[in-house]
């Protein structure tokens, strides 16, 4: 079936997918919080952790174009975007900066308290923009992982970017009155190959890693599979083929597994968001807990760090899945899903009067 025959609904297996990728996310720090290499990392040439960040942006790519392309105004997309991502983050940054913060510091609580990097931290790290800064005054001194507070920031910054590329891309199109949408949709399709061409351009000729023109190319390539759903086809034998492939390429070297992986990884995901279907969407009745494990995750394991020096890596994982998935479940149930009515409600309140509704000529 095409994949534009599965994306009718919330009921697929996104929930279930990311909250794996974030897991995997904690999991793969855990070693180097500890000063320990990953050991699929060494033989794949990138970890679990770095997959599964390729895949949040792949799956966000896709289901924010089609949210974007779906409501075609300004005022809706960027509210629903400022509200996903904010409240949660600034709870957790008031939590860790004031809790947490004061609980490890090496400094007396007073000075930590009047020191102007606690405030840069909560600014620099609740507005998001301009980057983010890792350091909290005196704390996590005397971890393995030295000073850094929560490391997982850096790619939200980037999901960020990515979300004001695409608006840009929608904006610019709109000056054109006749073919605007087509010309989108080719926009974001050239995006994906370019950024593609980078993306082996830097791994075979330049022998570097360009984190951002990596992100962008799997944030496109999921803008690129919504645009083309109509043209794309779930195959449980192309899916075969790939994972097949993949792992054949993870035997035979990280170059070969670094091409296969780049050309096949998005269509792997959505074959396992949409068609496996049966007693896996049960986990949907247990919510979104990805995002709060995502920001949380990196503090929980640096305070573990902290509190039992000499840590094992799968003890620390266990207890920091442990209080994590804790924390998580209360930012979606406290936090995120409010903040998701209130997204609903705020979207039919704003539509009469958004000076940003104008939406773009039909196909």
């Amino acid at each position: 079936m095409q994949l534009s025959s599965f994306t009718q609904g919330k009921n697929n297996n996104f929930n279930l997918i990311r909250i794996i990728a974030a897991l995997a996310v904690l999991a793969s720090h855990s070693f180097a919080l500890l000063g320990q290499p990953e050991p699929l990392g060494q033989s794949l040439g990138m970890s679990p952790g770095s997959i599964s960040v390729d895949i949040f942006f792949i799956a966000s790519g896709f289901l924010v174009t089609g949210s974007l392309m779906l409501r075609q105004r300004i005022g809706d997309y960027v509210l629903a975007r400022v509200l996903r991502i904010f409240p949660a983050l600034l709870v957790m940054l008031l939590l860790t900066v004031f809790g947490l913060g004061v609980y490890f510091t090496t400094l007396p609580v007073a000075v930590y308290l009047g020191h102007s990097q606690t405030y840069f931290y909560l600014v620099k790290c609740a507005t998001l923009i301009a980057g983010v800064t890792y350091y909290l005054p005196g704390v996590f001194e005397n971890n393995p992982y030295k000073g850094a507070v929560n490391g997982s920031l850096w790619t939200i910054v980037y999901e960020i970017k990515m979300y004001l590329f695409l608006l840009l891309f929608w904006f610019v199109c709109q000056f054109s009155k006749k073919n605007s949408q087509k010309i989108f949709v080719r926009t974001l399709i050239a995006c994906a190959v370019l950024a593609g061409f980078l993306v082996f351009f830097h791994q075979f000729v330049k022998r570097d890693q360009d984190h951002s023109v990596r992100l962008f190319f799997m944030f496109f390539s999921g803008a690129a599979y919504w645009v083309l759903k109509e043209h794309i086809r779930l195959s449980g034998k192309f899916f075969c083929l790939a994972v097949g492939a993949l792992l054949l390429a993870a035997v035979a070297g990280t170059q070969a597994f670094f091409v296969v992986y780049q050309l096949s990884i998005a269509y792997v995901l959505f074959y396992l968001a949409y068609v496996p279907a049966g007693w896996l969407r049960k986990y949907n009745a247990a919510g979104d807990y990805s995002y709060g494990v995502y920001i949380y995750a990196f503090p929980v394991q640096q305070s573990v760090a902290a509190l039992l020096p000499g840590v094992s890596v799968l003890l620390l994982t266990l207890i920091s899945v442990a209080v994590t998935l804790t924390l998580a479940a209360l930012s979606w149930h406290w936090i995120e899903q409010r903040a998701l009515r209130l997204k609903t409600f705020l979207i039919s309140r704003a539509r009469p009067v958004t000076p940003f509704g104008v939406a773009l000529p039909p196909l």
